[in-house]
């Protein structure tokens, strides 16, 4: 009797298999002019039990599920079952439940949505309303948090299982930058436009408010997105700390051309600590109503309506423990303080501003774009923006930056500029298009 229902179920597992490969290769299609069908490799019996080991790790069992009409799975797990706490540095962590101590002057910042010279003329920036799994008006009850569920095709799009949810580690060439410019992790055709500050400083926190675009993406395997860097440690060696967050275009990563809002950590330069979102041990979420990876919705338009989002990264001085903030205080949750070498202490250059992927796949420059896929000076309406730049420091205060320096490693594909205002107080414009002919 075991060996017929042995013997059944091996049958059952190879049609399933044979049917996912067929649905995997033959049922895959373009979006947005995307070929996915040649990021699809067919799949062997191994592969697909290790990915699917794998899926029920970061895929924890949900007390709701919720069908988001862009085609997301949002499970609502329980708070203390999600992937976080399986890392093996957070197994005696507990959640935290006491609300980590705000930075000052966070009061005084209603300002944030107030128009600046150029907005009264040409337009009001708008705060993003809600992520698109919120339309049927559904909700993950409290005492959970919503997450992304995560898919086979999500996973063999990546290159490897290992590399599945993580960025690609690379360095810029010295050759190609000032001399005091950051060493910013760049290579494998990341390139970037970027705004930073000084390496002289201790910064225990920062915030920005980034207006929201869908940018078109030429390859599967590229990315392009906005974001803020937390930074700590040595970019010549293994032990760089990176806390990250923003919004980003990734087909790789979710498998459509949406604006998402997203997350990242690295302990060792990239190499193989940290993931995006919840894709991996690490980052506690505390937040029932957003969902970490999900789509962005409203985006801005050009020469129309700007939707911008505030994101805010800071130490908790009481228990040490990184939040993230979004929008008006709204907390999302944190990267416990026992993930980090460097970061466990305090941040040491911190930089805004936006990154892409170009492959050169055709032989030449990609045409992804950066931000809004136009240039900086084509000003506000038209280019993306960072705007209200400000650190926390270690009385736990916000500050504007000012004196901030700038970097774009080919500034004819894609450039930086930055100024100061009183409503916006420092600010910049970056972006562009990619391939045009002055970047061929």
């Amino acid at each position: 009797m075991g060996n017929i229902v042995a013997n059944k179920n091996g049958v059952l597992y190879l049609l399933l298999h044979l049917f996912l490969l067929c649905f995997l290769v033959v049922g895959e299609f373009d979006l947005s002019g995307l070929n996915y069908t040649k990021f699809i490799r067919q799949a062997s019996r191994l592969r697909l039990e290790r990915i699917q080991k794998h899926l029920e790790k970061i895929n924890k069992p949900p007390l709701i599920t919720i069908q988001s009409p862009d085609g997301d799975i949002i499970d609502c797990v329980h708070k203390r079952k999600q992937p976080a706490l399986d890392h093996p540095l957070l197994k005696n962590h507990k959640i935290q439940r006491v609300p980590p101590e705000m930075p000052k002057r966070l009061i005084q910042e209603e300002v944030r949505n107030s128009m600046s010279n150029e907005a009264t003329i040409k337009g009001t920036p708008r705060q993003w309303q809600w992520q698109m799994w919120h339309s049927n008006g559904t909700r993950c009850p409290k005492g959970t948090v919503p997450i992304r569920r995560s898919s086979v095709h999500d996973v063999l799009r990546a290159k490897s299982l290992f590399h599945f949810g993580k960025k690609q580690r690379g360095f810029i060439n010295p050759a190609r930058r000032r001399a005091d410019a950051p060493d910013i992790v760049s290579g494998n055709g990341h390139e970037h436009a970027i705004a930073y500050t000084g390496t002289t400083q201790e910064f225990y926190g920062a915030r920005a408010t980034i207006n929201v675009w869908d940018p078109s993406i030429e390859e599967v395997n590229e990315f392009s997105l906005s974001q803020i860097w937390i930074l700590s440690g040595s970019f010549d060696g293994s032990d760089l700390n990176s806390i990250e967050a923003g919004w980003q275009v990734s087909p790789e990563l979710y498998g459509d051309n949406r604006p998402r809002l997203f997350t990242y950590w690295t302990t060792d330069s990239y190499e193989a600590t940290g993931c995006y979102n919840l894709l991996c041990a690490g980052f506690v979420q505390t937040n029932s109503r957003i969902a970490i990876g999900a789509s962005i919705s409203p985006v801005s338009q050009y020469t129309a309506n700007q939707y911008d989002i505030t994101i805010l990264i800071w130490k908790d001085p009481k228990l040490g423990n990184w939040w993230m903030g979004l929008g008006d205080n709204t907390l999302i949750g944190y990267w416990p303080a026992e993930l980090f070498t460097h970061l466990a202490d305090r941040a040491t250059m911190v930089e805004w501003g936006g990154e892409v992927v170009n492959s050169r796949a055709n032989g030449q420059h990609t045409s992804t774009q950066m931000g809004s896929g136009h240039f900086p000076e084509d000003g506000f309406g038209k280019s993306s923006y960072f705007r209200n730049l400000e650190v926390v420091d270690a009385d736990n205060s916000l500050s504007s930056v000012r004196g901030i320096s700038t970097l774009a490693e080919n500034t004819n594909c894609y450039n930086i500029r930055s100024s100061y205002n009183k409503e916006w107080g420092t600010f910049f414009y970056y972006g562009g298009p990619g391939n045009n002919p002055r970047c061929p």
